[in-house]
């Protein structure tokens, strides 16, 4: 029975694995949806877009509301995931090259092996801590450019950013969850986006006429980059390691290297292929020495 029983629980684990996996690389394709379909200029509108609609066709769909403790509960996520995030990642994203802010996201699975230590108790191995060390170095090389500027505020805000999104998933895996994963991203998704609202219309502006392609781009972000991929996200918060689920936002630049390359016909230096595939190894070492 033990024998059978095994290869079932691995096969589960992989495809909890996988489908969490598709979250980060979604998120991945967003540049290259953004630069292509969305109208210019106007980052803190396509966060509101892209989050409100989605988490109100999941409150429609789903018709559960937070209950008790977790009205507040579900508020500090909305807004460690969205509300505080999303402004801080476009302001970040404003100033400094897309390398500069891969690279300062890459250290997640750090920040988050910090926090488990101090919130749930969970002592991340070497093995993990030098994968997520091989992961940044990864990226950096895959990403970074010669000229790449160094803007101190740009650089604090992506490491709040950063910052807050671990701190999310560290809670998320304290409280664990009351509802099915797409009634919490409902719920959270609703929150950020009505954050975001008002500083949208004070900082850009109403908004402007939207062409079929910037409809496009924003059901495409709603749909499968935010509302789908974060219920994925949020399932694979709760059934794996915090660390694991971290080292996943790795597949986050390689998406977007990748997608740069087939998509806007970008080109990969000798020094990029070797990040890629230094990433990649820190993504799969990672998740298999987690297991172990």
């Amino acid at each position: 029975m033990a024998a059978i029983t095994a290869p079932r629980a691995l096969n589960t684990n992989l495809g909890v694995l996988g489908l969490a996996a598709l979250a980060p690389a979604s998120w991945g394709t967003t540049y290259v949806v953004t630069t292509t379909l969305l109208p210019p200029d106007r980052p803190l509108l396509a966060g509101v877009l892209r989050a409100l609609p989605a988490g109100l066709v999941l409150l429609l769909a789903t018709r559960r509301l937070p209950k008790g403790a977790w009205w507040w509960k579900g508020t500090v996520l909305g807004m460690l995931n969205f509300g505080a995030f999303m402004p801080l990642l476009f302001f970040a994203a404003y100033r400094l090259p897309g390398g500069v802010a891969a690279t300062i996201g890459s250290v997640q699975p750090l920040v988050v092996a910090l926090l488990s230590l101090g919130v749930l108790g969970v002592k991340p191995s070497r093995a993990i801590l030098y994968s997520a060390l091989a992961g940044t170095g990864g990226v950096a090389l895959l990403t970074l450019t010669g000229d790449a500027a160094l803007d101190p505020l740009g650089i604090l805000a992506m490491l709040t950013a950063t910052s807050l999104m671990a701190t999310a998933i560290v809670l998320a895996k304290k409280w664990g969850r009351p509802e099915s994963p797409l009634a919490m991203t409902g719920w959270q998704l609703t929150i950020g986006g009505l954050a975001i609202a008002p500083l949208a219309l004070l900082l850009e502006g109403a908004p402007p006429a939207l062409t079929a392609a910037n409809l496009l781009g924003f059901l495409y972000l709603g749909a499968f980059g935010t509302a789908l991929a974060y219920a994925l996200w949020f399932r694979g918060i709760e059934r794996l390691p915090a660390t694991s689920v971290s080292l996943l936002g790795l597949t986050n630049p390689m998406v977007a290297t990748l997608a740069g390359l087939f998509v806007l016909g970008q080109t990969l230096t000798p020094w990029q292929i070797v990040g890629f595939t230094i990433a990649l190894g820190a993504l799969v070492a990672g998740q298999t020495l987690d297991r172990k």
